[in-house]
């Protein structure tokens, strides 16, 4: 199997359970606030078809993985009702933190799972292929994977968690004419995306991504 195909799979293995965690975190924290909207839409199942966005979660990671780049994307948003909320500012900031949150854990997770396997694979145990692959490819990108994640989707740009979570932070006033902007985040997005790195050949969100995801990736590895 060359490098590249198994980077591919190994990509895949790693962003699918990290975007369905994402998103049932999601739709668990609006449960427990009270709103049973995710519940009854099946988006509370780690069946990953419940939350598929044909464009977030396949043909964008996948272009990505081709290219050798970090792979991040998203999935469908999950549907809540702030009205269900005692607080629904508050609640909307919850649910919106909930999808990064679960990926840090997993980052943590994976990241520990490391270390404690350190002694082991220093031992000698490098020397097995399977273990190898599993050590020192599938952790280290599923730590990575679900950083880009988590830091890809506090982006304040719809239909990311980030444009939940900064609405929380702006006075009554403000938001009336941000949810106004909101409507053309998404083709913002897609220019920082695609038109700036093939124009000036720079990547603002690969930037942003390293600066982030990858720094913080490289404090949690043990070596």
């Amino acid at each position: 199997m060359s490098d590249q195909i198994l980077y591919i799979v190994i990509s895949a293995l790693c962003f699918i359970p990290a975007i369905i965690c994402h998103e049932v975190a999601h739709g668990f924290a609006a449960y427990k606030l009270g709103d049973p909207t995710a519940k009854q839409a099946g988006r509370l199942t780690l069946n990953p078809l419940a939350h598929i966005d044909w464009f977030g979660t396949v043909a964008l990671p996948a272009m990505l993985a081709l290219m050798g780049g970090p792979v991040f994307g998203y999935a469908k948003p999950v549907p809540y009702n702030p009205s269900y909320f005692k607080d629904p500012r508050k609640g909307d900031l919850i649910v919106g933190l909930a999808g990064p949150a679960a990926n840090l854990v997993l980052a943590l997770l994976a990241a520990g799972l490391m270390h404690l396997l350190m002694p082991v694979a220093l031992g000698g145990l490098l020397t097995n292929t399977a273990f190898s692959i599993f050590y020192l490819w599938f952790l280290p990108s599923f730590v990575l994977i679900n950083l880009y994640l988590m830091f890809f989707n506090l982006l304040p740009i719809p239909p990311l968690d980030g444009s939940s979570i900064f609405a929380f932070f702006l006075p009554m006033k403000a938001l009336p004419t941000y949810y106004k902007i909101q409507q053309y985040s998404f083709p913002i997005f897609l220019v920082l995306l695609f038109f700036i790195p093939y124009l000036f050949n720079v990547n603002p969100i690969s930037l942003y991504l390293n600066a982030t995801a990858g720094a913080f990736g490289n404090l949690l590895f043990p070596f």
